[in-house]
């Protein structure tokens, strides 16, 4: 092929990409909202070529009206945007990601130490939980995760069992008289008869990375994978049926770790940090959050590892206990809005 010959080909090409290329077609959406205010989605064609129809979508769900969406309700976090795009006999679908914010910012509490009681230093505290008296607890560390039952006055071990040296345990929760205590990075599950720590059966997880937190409600077990994420599982066959993300109305909150069910609200301890965060189970909405400064010295620790990691609730009497890894004490607190 001469050079005349080749460049005529190269025009050639270059007019056909541009023909086909005509449209361009840029799906117009913001990259965060707060969920009181109407969302506002849009295609633009850049160079003002017409086009037959668009259908706009929201985690897959068709929207009958992209100019003012109401999200009230929906639930927080990441949410897939799409849009299909009819044109010149073609179709084109774009996808864009929206995050929900929740539309008030959490209520700040402080505390004020109730009673204090003794607990074992030696306990890396993974789990937490008040039940008929007594607290039960996961502890973690290859080698030395226990499940344990404790006298609440005394501290004292009244109940225990070991754990293979190849689990680190995690999380746990007491449902229908039996106990369900998660391992770290392992993906299994352990259930025990809550009289005799008997081992019955244990459970696999889905998408969830790794076990971290767990709690229950009168209907799901809900875990922690230390991201911003709380899966719902089925109590019966443990499947991993929904999950919400946890936002405040500026931001995510990630390494979600121990979980409490308190008055209707998910606690939960943030690992490193100690604080706790006030859930609505519904939404993911950040409601609140517990600054417990000071108390990690009190237990006798410091630094980033042996933090504030134990929730208890006794709802009966309406008392709430925490303590953390490694600390010598567990306190009963009342949270008092700051």
């Amino acid at each position: 092929m001469n050079k005349i010959a080749s460049i005529l080909m190269l025009g050639l090409l270059f007019f056909m990409n541009s023909c086909g290329n005509k449209y361009q077609l840029v799906l117009e959406s913001p990259k965060s909202i707060q969920i009181d205010k109407p969302l506002k989605i849009n295609v633009k064609e850049k160079s003002g070529n017409p086009i037959d129809s668009i259908q706009y979508f929201i985690n897959g769900k068709l929207i009958e009206n992209p100019e003012a969406i109401d999200i009230n309700g929906f639930k927080l976090g990441k949410q897939a945007i799409s849009a299909m795009i009819f044109y010149e006999g073609k179709s084109k679908r774009l996808n864009n990601t929206v995050y929900f914010l929740n539309h008030t910012p959490p209520v700040v509490y402080t505390y004020e130490v109730v009673n204090e009681y003794p607990h074992d230093s030696e306990a890396f505290t993974q789990g937490f939980v008040y039940h008929d008296g007594y607290f039960y607890e996961s502890t973690g560390q290859n080698g030395k995760s226990t499940l344990r039952k404790t006298e609440i006055t005394t501290g004292k071990v009244l109940k225990k069992i070991d754990l293979d040296r190849q689990y680190f345990g995690e999380g746990m929760t007491i449902k229908d008289g039996k106990i369900y205590q998660l391992t770290w990075r392992k993906k299994v599950g352990f259930i025990y008869d809550l009289e005799s720590f008997k081992l019955e059966n244990t459970f696999d997880y889905g998408q969830s990375k790794e076990g971290w937190g767990l709690t229950h409600n009168n209907d799901f077990l809900v875990k922690t994978d230390g991201t911003e994420r709380m899966w719902f599982l089925n109590a019966e066959t443990f499947e991993e049926v929904s999950y919400i993300e946890t936002y405040t109305n500026k931001r995510k909150a990630e390494k979600l770790n121990e979980l409490e069910f308190v008055r209707g609200k998910i606690y939960a301890n943030i690992w490193q940090q100690n604080s706790i965060l006030i859930v609505e189970p519904s939404t993911g909405a950040i409601e609140g959050i517990v600054s417990l400064k000071g108390l990690q010295s009190k237990a006798g620790q410091k630094g980033e590892d042996n933090v504030l990691n134990g929730i208890a609730y006794d709802a009966e009497n309406d008392r709430l206990y925490v303590t953390g890894k490694n600390w010598n004490k567990v306190f009963e607190i009342k949270l008092i809005e700051k």
